[in-house]
């Protein structure tokens, strides 16, 4: 007979193991609950990330119903910011982020394309959009109309852009009306401001006239789109392009004031973009963490509760990939998670564009 010690140590391991295969989500692989069990020793996952907390919120707490004993140590902060701090930690061979995930998608490709991201087969990649998946390194999250916004109570009729072209109409024809009342990001000192332009040179046919009739108007640049709706609401600034639909969709369900347009030319599709660091001191944390962000359970929450949009074709509502193509059909222009993110991150092509930029927004003044 076996002695009761052993009986009961033995009895607490299964049911220890019991406890993590119970929670391996289905489909995935009997071995995950080996991760699980790691990452519960571990003990917290630390986030670096773009997302504010008040729409992040609704993830921390369900990750944390769903992993007990595992806390998320989320940090707040612009997209500049997120990658300066991990470069600088990472070469002082300091403490950093297990996962980083920001809006500014050339930022992380670049992260990932220098060694700065772990090589990870997630089990939720089979139902992701294929342009989301960077060499199963880097993923898109999100799927994210980029919008113009404008003041209801100040504007009416076709003072109201429904294009980039009617924008640059109004910018030429209403110079008076929109003098210092057009907002937009600070490219210099925005990560997802300068990816978003670089975007917008590539699908507007009049770009650079766009950029001149702006600089007409003496337009009024911010770090954040919340600064850029705080003045559109107060009537400081009528309108902004670039703005992160999400973001105002939030704002206007509490602001009657503010007004959203998806560009009927062409709208920019963002996805903010995670990753598992490949010197995460809680990697198989890191890990739970991205795999639920991608899941079915994770992508629910982000477009019903966070609201900003998921990616995956599975998961219905207005907030959706599925939901979004309905409402914008081809002109939905999905900024890929891709080496071409790189292109203006050559620091020749990066001086080149904003000196150009520099001297358009000077010339049309």
């Amino acid at each position: 007979m076996r002695p009761l010690r052993s009986i009961i140590l033995g009895g607490a391991v299964a049911f220890a193991a019991f406890q993590a295969t119970a929670q391996v989500p289905a489909g995935y692989p009997a071995s995950y609950a080996e991760t699980i069990a790691a990452a519960k020793k571990e003990g917290k996952v630390v986030v670096y990330s773009t997302t504010d907390t008040a729409s992040a919120n609704p993830l921390i707490k369900d990750f944390e119903v769903l992993y007990p004993g595992i806390s998320v140590e989320y940090n707040d902060m612009n997209s500049t910011e997120i990658y300066n701090r991990f470069i600088s930690e990472r070469a002082a061979n300091a403490g950093s982020a297990d996962v980083l995930w920001s809006s500014s998608m050339d930022l992380q490709i670049k992260l990932a394309n220098d060694g700065g991201a772990m090589t990870y087969a997630s089990p939720e990649i089979a139902h992701l959009p294929k342009w989301a998946v960077w060499k199963n390194e880097a993923f898109g999250t999100t799927y994210e109309p980029i919008a113009f916004v404008y003041n209801k109570r100040l504007l009416a009729g076709d003072e109201i852009p429904q294009s980039h072209a009617d924008l640059l109409r109004l910018m030429t024809q209403k110079m008076d009306k929109f003098k210092g009342k057009v907002t937009t990001y600070d490219i210099e000192k925005s990560g997802v401001g300068f990816m978003l332009i670089t975007q917008d040179s590539k699908y507007n046919p009049a770009f650079w006239d766009f950029v001149k009739a702006l600089g007409a108007v003496g337009p009024r640049f911010q770090s954040s789109s919340g600064t850029m709706m705080e003045r559109i609401s107060s009537g400081e600034n009528l309108l902004g392009f670039n703005i992160f639909a999400s973001y105002a969709v939030l704002r206007a369900k509490k602001d009657p004031s503010i007004g959203i347009v998806l560009p009927k030319d062409y709208t920019l599709v963002m996805s903010r973009v995670m990753f598992a660091s490949k010197t995460a001191k809680n990697p198989n944390a890191a890990k739970l963490w991205v795999d639920y962000i991608l899941s079915k359970r994770g992508q629910t929450i982000v477009a019903s509760q966070a609201e900003l949009g998921s990616i995956r074709p599975d998961v219905e509502g207005e907030m959706t990939e599925a939901g979004l193509a309905k409402t914008l059909g081809d002109r939905a222009k999905p900024i890929p998670v891709s080496d071409e993110l790189l292109g203006y991150l050559d620091q020749t092509k990066r001086l080149e564009f904003i000196k150009r930029w520099q001297q358009v927004i000077k010339a049309g003044r």
